[in-house]
């Protein structure tokens, strides 16, 4: 579950009076499996989240609930645990622990997580839904626009409700939406239609503050494209930037599911080189792996 889902559920947890214990990582040595202000939230008979899993994490699971079985009212505790020497963990490091009944001061200690990047999906056909599915697991922001009313589906690929977090919007001006995004957006583009996908992909490559945008299609879509794009007077440099085809490279497949785990890799990527100051973000379109 990610950070931002788990401190929801943690608000959700305690708004029903359900005792738990919020375990927190408070100070890191060494190799270990996660970082300083990783949680997990701990019922009498359900976990959620982790703090890396394995020996560390059964430990983790047995003492709060130790604390729950003394009636959860414990204090903040902290305790250590050396990875290797003591848990037979390969990573070696070493990890303190603290131990928090949930309550409103746990709560008020647990930042509210930024979003990885904030994205514009435009296209709820069958490469769209398998993206949005994806998304709808991780902390991000995603605004998702069809022109159909009826192109949005009731729940994800698996079945599950969306969550507030994938905004679905039937919308046909989509260069007003573009114009709306946040300044560093990322932007996907993989509608039903070849003139709607130009529409989109020149209002986006018109913005100079995008951090990614991606094309479905295949390499002679994007040459396509990038003339129709150019005759249009749009700046060379942001032509270059445009991604086409999209997805990760070496992942190959044209299984809608296959598509949207190798452009949700990408999109990850583009996020992390857009956080790091001294990363240079790449203008090399991926190689010929799929096609429209």
């Amino acid at each position: 579950m990610s950070e931002l889902r788990l401190r929801d559920r943690a608000a959700a947890w305690l708004a029903e009076a359900r005792p738990a214990v919020v375990v927190e990582i408070t100070s890191v040595r060494g190799s270990v499996p996660r970082g300083v202000g990783t949680r997990m939230l701990v019922g009498a008979n359900e976990s959620v989240g982790t703090i890396g899993g394995g020996h560390l994490e059964l430990k983790a699971i047995t003492a709060a609930r130790a604390v729950l079985a003394g009636g959860g009212i414990a204090p903040r505790s902290e305790q250590s645990f050396a990875l290797g020497p003591s848990l037979g963990q390969c990573c070696g490091g070493a990890v303190t622990l603290a131990f928090a009944p949930l309550d409103t001061e746990a709560l008020s200690r647990w930042p509210a997580s930024a979003p990885l990047f904030h994205l514009q999906l435009h296209g709820a056909g069958h490469v769209g839904r398998a993206i949005a599915t994806l998304l709808a697991t991780l902390d991000v922001d995603v605004d998702w626009f069809d022109e159909r009313d009826e192109g949005f589906p009731d729940a994800t690929t698996l079945g599950s409700p969306w969550p507030a977090h994938i905004r679905r919007t039937s919308s046909d001006t989509v260069e007003r939406e573009v114009a709306n995004a946040p300044a560093g957006a990322c932007y996907l583009v993989l509608t039903h239609e070849h003139a709607l996908d130009l529409r989109i992909t020149e209002a986006v490559l018109r913005r100079a503050d995008f951090t990614f945008c991606g094309l479905i299609g295949s390499k002679t879509k994007r040459a396509t494209f990038s003339r129709r794009l150019a005759e249009r007077g749009v700046a060379a440099a942001a032509i270059q930037r445009l991604t086409c085809p999209i997805g990760a490279v070496g992942i190959a497949g044209r299984a809608p599911e296959i598509i949207a785990v190798a452009a949700v890799a990408e999109l990850l990527s583009a996020a992390s080189a857009a956080a790091t100051p001294l990363a240079s973000p790449s203008n090399v379109a991926s190689p010929d792996l799929r096609a429209r």
